[in-house]
């Protein structure tokens, strides 16, 4: 048995070693953790013209089979020995924790939240997509039709597959195409280039609980793979920032994962009590190593920016790296160190511009961006700003961050432009109602709710059944 393990590509399940192979190292030492095969475009434009026989595979178990597997791939997926690659390893639950850390750079502690996470969604698929569907009898996707609630019902797939171009910055994403199998969708996944140790072992925890091989497609590739991806699935999601999402705004049959802005905003009611919301202000920014789209990077408040940017920093500016096996570790270090630099220069070149103070800086005493045991981190920054107009003011960044702002309440809602997730801490009725009707918001949360807080069944961005399967109407004379 090889030394290094090789991840192969898996063609619709079949594993694939290809000539061309990158590797994944881990993000202190260099060492290699995994030597990957990559497939270009063309392979993967020949697999999915195969894509009916995969949707086929999972069409001979009903969608309550398919949950019952889920819930078992779940088990595996949080406590199992699984496959790792082709050379005849296997992964401990502890040695997938390990090897996550050490090419991307989240602790341990972070790694098993992920997993907490996904492995939720996965056993309680039954709950989730109870939600999702709004209550349907998942027995007329198996009919195809079917009655409930007195009316006639009808339901197609809106594609043969779902393609996933996923990130490296958080394995817990993987949790948004989970739903798809108990759908009975094939998911064609590209994986993140520091990150295909999530999606291999899910993918290999759903075919040890009993679903089909060809269901899945495991595909390191390239930007022109990745955009085959895209276009011939049918439905897709993928994750990048503000210029990715504007590639693809206008087309419906993909789910953009982009930038969150996600926010706090405090009415004029509650605002002479902000001292009670700091710590779960101060979570929210920090939680997950601050990687998270619905990580809050804006708190938005009519008064006393000062104060509270103050009071946060002094929380948050100490936050130092720690060893990745500190179960009180709360940074994430990068694995890729251009990112990291690219970061720290845009804090301070926005800092340049007048109406801005990195209010941590008086409590980290040292610098912002630092090294630790070979790593590199970026460490907590709190910047109170005069205005919305400030460059700074609604960014931002893979690590924990967020901008102070003062803004009246009336002013609010203008100013703050789209935000994935956002917690109103208010009691007024006519404010309330007026973040109700914002069409901005994705996810909404009145009082003192982090904007981390998620709920499987109320998605915070796009409902997986309806991209999935769509109604249409339906008469039968026989």
């Amino acid at each position: 048995m090889s030394q290094v393990p090789h991840l192969p590509a898996l063609r619709l399940g079949r594993p694939y070693r290809s000539l061309d192979q990158s590797a994944v190292k881990d993000h202190k030492t260099g060492e290699v953790r995994a030597e990957v095969s990559t497939v270009n475009a063309g392979i993967i434009r020949k697999d999915l013209k195969k894509l009916a026989a995969s949707r086929a595979a999972l069409k001979q178990f009903t969608c309550a089979q398919l949950i019952e597997l889920s819930a078992k791939a779940g088990d595996l997926f949080l406590n199992g020995t699984l496959p790792l690659g082709d050379g005849g390893h296997t992964q401990t639950a502890q040695q997938y924790i390990e090897t996550l850390s050490s090419t991307s750079g989240l602790p341990w502690n972070l790694v098993r939240r992920n997993m907490d996470k996904i492995h939720f969604a996965l056993t309680n698929l039954k709950f989730v997509l109870n939600g999702l569907s709004r209550g349907l009898d998942l027995g007329i996707l198996d009919a195809g039709t079917g009655e409930q609630f007195g009316t006639k019902l009808s339901y197609f797939p809106t594609c043969q597959a779902l393609g996933l171009v996923m990130p490296s910055n958080s394995p817990a994403v993987n949790s948004l195409w989970l739903p798809a199998i108990a759908l009975k969708t094939p998911v064609v996944i590209k994986p993140g280039k520091e990150e295909p140790w999530t999606p291999f072992r899910l993918i290999q925890a759903f075919i040890a609980a009993g679903v089909p091989a060809e269901a899945f497609g495991f595909y390191p590739t390239d930007h022109e793979g990745a955009g085959e991806i895209l276009k011939t699935t049918g439905r897709s999601l993928i994750f990048g920032d503000k210029n990715t999402m504007a590639q693809y705004a206008n087309n419906p049959a993909i789910q953009l994962h982009g930038p969150g802005w996600s926010k706090f905003l405090i009415g004029e009611d509650c605002i002479e009590n902000w001292r009670d919301y700091i710590d779960v202000i101060a979570g929210a920014i920090s939680d997950n190593g601050g990687r998270s789209c619905i990580n809050a990077s804006a708190v938005v408040v009519p008064r006393y920016a000062a104060e509270i940017a103050d009071a946060l920093a002094q929380k948050l500016g100490p936050i130092q790296p720690a060893r990745v096996d500190d179960p009180n570790a709360r940074l994430s270090g990068f694995a890729n160190a251009k990112m990291a630099e690219f970061i720290d220069s845009q804090i301070d070149e926005g800092l340049q511009t007048p109406g801005a103070t990195d209010v941590t800086a008086k409590y980290r005493n040292g610098p912002r961006k630092v090294f630790f045991e070979g790593g590199i981190f970026l460490r907590p920054t709190i910047v109170q700003c005069d205005s919305f107009a400030h460059p700074l003011a609604n960014k931002e960044f893979l690590c924990p961050y967020a901008s102070v702002v003062n803004c009246p309440q009336s002013e609010m809602l203008e100013k703050i432009g789209y935000t994935l997730a956002a917690s109103v801490i208010t009691k007024d009725a006519k404010f309330i109602e007026a973040v109700t009707d914002f069409a901005e918001i994705d996810r909404l949360n009145i009082g003192p709710v982090s904007t981390m807080k998620i709920s499987w069944d109320q998605p915070h961005e796009g409902n997986m059944f309806e991209f999935l399967w769509k109604r249409r109407s339906i008469e039968r004379a026989w």
